[in-house]
C-alpha cells in the first residue's frame, strides 16, 4: 500500500487490508496455542445490538480460533439464544445500570480491570474491547493481535493535530497539551495483551475517578482518558479507520 500511512514515526505498524499475509499470521498464531478475549457492555437501549454483533463476530473475528466472550449485559433475561461456534465460548455477566449514558461509558474502564483480575488473566492471553453496536461486515484476523493496539478513529484520520478532538482542559487528567498528539484514536474498538489492557484501564479509571473529584467531566469521557493514556504509553500496532468505519462516511 502506497496509498495510506503504513508506520507511525515510533515504527509500529499501521495495518491497513493488503499489508500483512493471513494464511502466515495464522500458522504462526496456531503455533502459539493462544485464546483471545473480547469484552462488550449491552446497557439499556444497547441490548437491542446484542444477536448483530454476536452473530456477525461469532463468523468474522478470529474465524476458526479460540475466542471468549465477555458480554455484560444489565438484563440478561431478555437475551434470547445466541449460537456460537464450537470454538467459542460465551460468558453473560450481569452488570450493574447507571442513570447517565456518561457514567455506564466510564464505569467500563474499571469494570474490565476488575475482571482481568478476578478472571480474564486465567483464561485468556490477549484482550480486546469492542462497542456492541458495531457490526462485523469481513474478516478480523491475528493481523491485530498485537501488545498493546489502538484503532484510528476514521472520522479524524485526516484532521489536523490542532483539531483533534483531544481534551484541551489542562486540569483533566486527560488533558493532552497543545501541539501533542499523534492520532486520535476511537474508544470503540481496542486492544492488547491482558497485561497491557489492566495498566490501560486502570490508569484510565484513575483519571476519570480524580477528574469526578475536581467536578470535571473530560470531553469525550473515557475517549479521552484513552487518548490521552496511549500518548504516553505507545502502542504496539495501530488498526486502521478500515476497522472501525462508520457508514455515515
Amino acid at each position: 500500500r502506497w496509498d495510506v500511512l503504513v508506520l507511525t514515526p515510533w515504527l509500529a505498524p499501521i495495518v491497513w487490508e493488503g499489508t500483512f499475509n493471513r494464511d502466515i499470521l495464522n500458522a504462526q498464531y496456531m503455533e502459539k496455542n493462544l485464546v483471545t478475549g473480547v469484552v462488550t457492555f449491552a446497557v439499556k437501549k444497547f441490548w437491542f445490538f446484542i444477536q448483530g454483533f454476536m452473530s456477525s463476530a461469532n463468523k468474522y473475528f478470529l474465524a476458526g480460533h479460540q475466542v471468549n466472550f465477555y458480554l455484560f449485559p444489565d438484563n440478561p433475561e431478555q437475551i434470547s439464544h445466541l449460537q456460537i461456534a464450537p470454538e467459542n465460548h460465551l460468558f453473560v455477566i450481569p452488570v450493574q445500570n447507571h442513570s447517565q449514558w456518561q457514567n455506564i461509558s466510564m464505569s467500563h474502564m474499571d469494570i474490565i480491570r476488575r475482571y482481568i483480575c478476578s478472571q480474564f488473566q486465567y483464561e485468556i492471553d490477549y484482550l480486546y474491547y469492542i462497542d456492541i453496536d458495531v457490526q462485523l461486515f469481513g474478516h478480523i484476523g491475528v493481523e491485530i493481535i498485537d501488545t498493546l493496539v489502538a484503532t484510528i478513529s476514521p472520522w479524524q484520520y485526516t484532521t489536523r493535530r490542532e483539531s483533534k478532538s483531544y481534551e484541551t482542559c489542562p486540569e483533566s487528567q486527560a488533558a493532552i497539551p497543545k501541539g501533542e498528539g499523534d492520532f486520535y484514536y476511537t474508544a470503540s474498538f481496542y486492544g492488547g495483551s491482558v497485561a497491557k489492557i489492566y495498566k490501560l484501564t486502570r490508569a484510565c479509571f484513575k483519571g476519570v475517578t480524580e477528574d469526578r473529584e475536581n467536578d470535571i467531566e473530560a470531553r469525550w469521557h473515557d475517549e479521552s482518558h484513552l487518548n490521552s493514556y496511549i500518548l504516553y504509553h505507545k502502542p504496539t500496532c495501530l488498526l486502521s479507520p478500515e476497522y472501525y468505519w462508520d457508514e455515515e462516511l
